[in-house]
């Protein structure tokens, strides 16, 4: 049959496949703005115009579309390029971060605004929660969209030398809005094939035999890897600057699985269908063992051991009892601490696993390239990932390569929050690349982020505290156990830092903890927004919050007397980190913040009639990069035609550390942001970058641009001044030249005079910075809601969140990363969870099965900064990625408690949970809130 239609305008005539969706045709045409989030229909990502209507182009049949006119985001603008409107408006009001779901939420406002006042109009642009029931947004928090589609600029035009604290937009906006920002897989690679993993259905066992006899008579079947093809070397996927932070205990296809979704082979085919289908052809002979998900249960003699025949060497604590990792410690004498209080309340909290749900799944592409010196090919590997150096020496280390023999770039990532500091595709790609030499592709699907990728930490953690009459705590003990899941990535280093800053927060003379991080067969958990404290800190500002009310006193007062101030040491019963300095203090202002927010508040008027109102802080205190270093080289060039090169490794993800290093290298050289272009994510660029993890692409990262850019500052005053003869300290930078004592020397020629004097060298300068010394910021939540007794119902009536980010370098963006650390709190404080059964397999393996964070979900949170300037970090900033996350969850709980009397300590607090809760309490059944332990009801 004949077959045609039109996207943007123009047409195409090749039928599509068998079952094919409108997405994979358009994306295979070259329309990568369509992008791939959920495979479901419920993520909107994909959404294009089908004539004129927004449609899921993942469950839109391509057949279906014959005859029509397909609009996709790059055919919004006019032919002549103006943007169309809502591109605009986006764009003005930065209505992304990462921008992965930026097309999917264009395409349904431009179709909406199609349609005002005309019959179909239904009202939705005046009831957004409505309007976008069907688009998800992981990074922002929602707000930034609103104020895009009501048309609230928040974009700030350049000025030269004035960037810093200027809201500057991202550079990557223009084609973020327009679908040309070009993430991992948008790009065609000739030849390529597709990979396919066939994964465990057992949570323990040993692979006997496996028979690929059946999967390799598959048409379009290349081949197919098991672990008798993989190298034998035990590694971490976890990416750290030392990997002698996690345990080698994994290999990248294992003669043994320790969790339902572990993969067991890998099937290369020139079709995705046809390795889907090779797959399943495997036949795999299983020996079964037993296993256990309880870590408590994982701990005790006789459990089933997970990694037998490991142990020190491979750096696992306790390969006998399941522990990859503990700590243990105290200071003074914790019983004393006890005998010494008035008050003692002793709980035991538990935290979920969440998923990271970046909109972007994980997954890479390798393939050969030419070298530049003409001596052969070179393995190239294109990847989502958030430490693209670190992967190039990981797959160095495992396969015996030089690192000069592979690069590793990262394109724009769309979302990361901790789950892409990891090797999850990069190492198994590898092997097929380096045995086929041909270009290989895997790309995980949305069920396989969660059967293959990594959560967050599930943490039960026991806090006792005590205190004198007069508030002044006397001791604080905390038991934590860390489910790490079937493998240690992160997991001893997440129990580490969670039980850090928490402790340190707070002035107590006797303290003690003993802390384990455990394997059990379920799912590997990961690194995550907050790396530990959120659980921990959920726990302990739960538990002085109860101790305040106790006392009878206001909680906030009880925290202001109890927490450390400006130049004190930050004591923790698993050590002092010497290169940790208060080197600015904000949480005094952070608590006024929520103090004055208390005084004016008028929020408990909006609450239906009958239900209970209360409110609640929480607070947190976080390092501002990672201990024992973390390492950064960047380098900025002048060019021939007068403008900047920024060349700095750290990876772009919705992080904004893109334009902060603009501002930086446009302040140093006094010029504007549109002048310099940015290099990055990229092991061509620079030596060398520990990757954008830590909350340390503007600490660190930025640091080394500033570094460089100054320096560069220097050089060319200096040869200004050599070129005209006038004293350098006359010879003064500006946007396109230098003003030499009334002489102008454009920067052009500047650069021909560089090279004239064969002084080309003096045209470029480098930076590095090494991560210490480090400082801590702080963060404040509050919350009022209101709480409905007969349904459980639970209503934030209004949020308010104070963060102490040192010297603000873009606000817009800083708010934003604040905002969406705020919503994606709160989604796992009222119904993200992984759901695993008995055998530990996940149950949730799908957007509408685990609950994210909608448009109508998140509430307007008012961010206030404080006014510090920080003596370490670069111009005064300070880290605000991760710490936003950190104070919402236990802020939530305190609300709860103050509203209903009921001290939650369990998430997510969903609204059946709360309304079982009232239940009981309406009944007088269980313990009360307020209640100590072993106290009868």
């Amino acid at each position: 049959m004949s077959f045609e239609l039109h996207v943007n305008g123009r047409p195409f005539d090749t039928e599509p496949r068998a079952g094919q969706c409108l997405r994979t045709y358009l994306r295979e045409r070259g329309w990568f703005g369509v992008k791939k989030g959920c495979d479901a229909g419920d993520c909107g990502a994909c959404t294009v115009h089908v004539d004129g209507e927004p449609v899921h182009s993942c469950l839109y049949p391509a057949v279906r579309a014959e005859g029509r006119a397909v609009t996709t985001v790059e055919g919004l603008a006019s032919p002549d390029g103006e943007l169309h409107p809502v591109q605009r408006r986006f764009l003005d009001a930065q209505g992304y971060q990462c921008g992965f779901c930026t097309a999917g939420f264009l395409m349904t406002t431009a179709a909406l605004e199609a349609e005002r006042d005309t019959p179909h109009d239904d009202g939705k642009l005046d009831d957004l929660p409505r309007a976008f029931k069907g688009n998800i947004c992981r990074c922002t928090g929602y707000r930034a969209i609103e104020d895009a589609v009501r048309g609230v600029k928040h974009t700030e035009r350049p000025c030269a030398g004035k960037a810093v604290g200027r809201n500057v937009g991202a550079p990557a906006g223009p084609r973020v809005v327009t679908g040309t920002a070009r993430y991992t897989f948008d790009v065609e690679v000739p030849g390529l094939l597709h990979m396919k993993l066939l994964r465990s259905p057992h949570p323990h066992a040993r692979i006997v035999a496996i028979d690929t006899a059946a999967a390799l008579r598959v048409p379009g079947v290349v081949a197919v890897l098991t672990h008798e093809d993989a190298p034998g070397t035990l590694y971490s996927s976890a990416r750290h600057e030392h990997p002698t932070e996690d345990p080698d205990d994994t290999r990248v296809l294992d003669d043994a699985v320790r969790y339902v979704g572990q993969r067991v082979a890998a099937v290369i085919a020139d079709g995705e269908g046809a390795a889907e289908e090779g797959c399943r052809r495997i036949e795999v002979t299983y020996e079964e063992l037993p296993h256990v998900t309880d870590p408590e249960e994982a701990m005790r003699p006789g459990a089933p051991v997970l990694h037998a025949g490991k142990g020190a060497q491979e750096r696992i604590a306790r390969v006998e009892n399941n522990v990859a990792g503990e700590v243990h410690g105290e200071i003074g004498c914790v019983e004393d601490g006890f005998a010494e209080a008035d008050v003692v309340y002793e709980e035991t909290f538990r935290t979920q696993r969440v998923q990271h749900a970046s909109l972007e799944t994980h997954g890479c592409v390798a393939y050969f390239e030419p070298k530049e010196d003409g001596t052969g090919e070179r393995l190239t590997v294109r990847s989502s990932t958030q430490t693209p150096f670190l992967t190039r020496r990981a797959l160095c280390a495992l396969y015996g390569l030089p690192e000069d023999e592979v690069r590793v770039v990262a394109g724009r990532v769309g979302g990361g929050f901790g789950g892409k500091q990891e090797m999850l595709t990069e190492d198994v790609v590898t092997l097929a690349a380096l045995k086929l030499r041909r270009p290989v592709k895997l790309e995980y699907t949305r069920a396989e982020q969660f059967h293959g990728a990594t959560t967050r930490h599930p943490f039960t953690v026991g806090v006792k505290a005590g205190a004198r009459r007069d508030g002044t705590l006397t001791a604080v003990r905390m038991r934590v156990v860390s489910n790490t899941g079937a493998y240690g990535n992160h997991g001893p280093a997440v129990m580490f830092h969670s039980v850090g800053e928490s402790f340190a927060v707070y002035r107590a003379p006797h303290k003690k903890v003993d802390a384990y991080s455990v394997y059990t067969n379920v799912v590997p958990a990961g690194a995550f927004r907050g790396y530990g404290l959120g659980q921990v800190t959920f726990a302990v500002e739960s538990v002085m919050d109860e101790l305040a009310r106790r006392l009878g006193m206001d909680p906030l007062v009880f925290r202001e007397k109890n927490v450390i101030g400006p130049g004190e040491g930050m004591h923790s019963p698993i050590g002092e980190e010497e290169d940790l300095h208060i080197a600015s203090y904000g949480l005094d202002q952070c608590l006024s913040v929520v103090r004055n927010a208390l005084a004016e508040d008028r929020s408990a008027e909006d609450a239906p009639e009958g239900w209970l109102v209360g409110q609640g802080t929480g607070m947190a205190m976080i390092a501002t990069g990672p201990p024992g270093g973390h390492y950064a080289d960047a380098r900025v060039s002048l060019l021939e035609d007068g403008t900047y090169d920024i060349a700095v490794g750290t990876a772009e993800f919705g992080n904004g550390t893109t334009t902060v290093h603009q501002q930086i290298t446009a302040g140093a050289l006094n010029t504007t942001e549109d002048r310099l272009t940015v290099r990055q994510s990229d092991t061509d660029v620079v030596r060398h970058d520990t990757g954008a993890f830590g909350s340390a692409g503007t600490v660190v990262a930025g640091k080394a641009v500033l570094l460089a850019a100054t320096s560069l500052a220097e050089r060319l005053r200096t040869l200004a001044a050599r070129h005209t003869g006038v004293a350098r300290h006359l010879c003064v930078l500006g946007a396109e030249s230098v003003d030499c004592a009334g002489r102008t020397v454009t920067l052009k020629e500047l650069y021909e005079a560089g090279h004239a004097r064969g002084a080309a060298e003096e045209l470029a300068a480098d930076g590095h910075w090494g991560g210490s010394p480090r400082s801590v910021a702080f963060n404040a939540q509050w919350f009022r809601i209101a709480v409905d007794p007969g349904s459980g119902e639970v209503r934030i009536l209004r949020s308010v969140h104070a963060a102490d980010a040192g010297k603000v370098m873009n606000p817009m963006q800083c708010r934003g990363q604040v905002e969406g650390g705020v919503a994606q709190a709160l989604g796992a404080t009222l119904f993200e969870t992984v759901r695993v059964d008995g055998r530990g397999e996940v149950t949730t393996a799908a957007f509408r099965r685990y609950r994210l964070p909608q448009y109508a979900d998140v509430p307007r949170t008012e961010v206030h900064f404080t006014e510090t300037n920080d003596a370490i970090g670069p111009l005064g900033a300070k880290s605000m990625s991760e710490s936003p996350f950190n104070p919402v969850a236990p802020a939530f709980a305190n609300a709860l408690r103050d509203a209903t009397g009921i001290r939650f300590t369990e998430l997510p607090v969903t609204r059946d949970r709360v309304w079982l809760a009232l239940d009981r309490q309406a009944r007088g059944v269980g313990r009360k809130a307020g209640q100590r332990r072993g106290e009868d009801s």
